[in-house]
């Protein structure tokens, strides 16, 4: 996993709870903490450190990794203005991820391993398929809660499909609303 995730979520935690849990959190998962955004980490490092923050905050990992999402994409949103202005909602901000944003992704970050979707439509709703062996598809659901307040609107979303339930992949039913 690229170094960027683990920069998000050291900002987030010391956003939301300060250094020292930061500090917590590192001394806890018995890691250095020390990160470069281009630098590549195991997963299991990753995990770890969500593993003890959801211990510290009494909530469950995958609600630890949605909410960390959630609050990831204002700070990708600042750091890349350019993926995210030229749409004028979550939707087609969404149908870039594939085409647009993880390309460039990839050069910014060599070697990342990014997810892959795949997108159309069912009774209204935005279907979403995701596929990665992560299966981080709580992040996803957050960044995508994450972008939905960006563009001012409110989104719901079920997960009909989930590779951590055993589904070959995961599938996000989203619908937008402007707010």
């Amino acid at each position: 996993m690229k170094g960027i995730v683990f920069n998000l979520l050291e900002e987030v935690v010391t956003r939301e709870h300060g250094e020292a849990a930061w500090e917590a959190i590192l001394d806890s998962a018995g890691v250095g903490g020390a990160y470069t955004s281009l630098g590549s980490y195991e997963d299991d490092e990753f995990m770890g450190l969500v593993a003890v923050a959801a211990e510290s905050l009494g909530q469950d990992e995958v609600v630890v990794v949605r909410s960390f999402g959630r609050e990831a994409l204002p700070l990708l949103a600042e750091r890349y203005p350019d993926f995210f202005s030229p749409h004028p909602s979550t939707e087609p901000f969404l149908m870039t991820l594939n085409r647009i944003i993880h390309p460039e992704v990839r050069k910014l970050y060599p070697g990342a391993d990014v997810p892959n979707f795949e997108f159309g439509e069912s009774n209204g709703a935005l279907t979403m398929s995701y596929r990665s062996r992560r299966q981080l598809c709580a992040f996803g659901e957050g960044l995508i809660e994450g972008a939905a307040a960006h563009y001012g609107e409110t989104v719901e979303i079920s997960q009909p499909q989930c590779m951590r339930r055993g589904d070959e992949s995961c599938e996000f039913k989203i619908v937008l609303t402007s707010a």
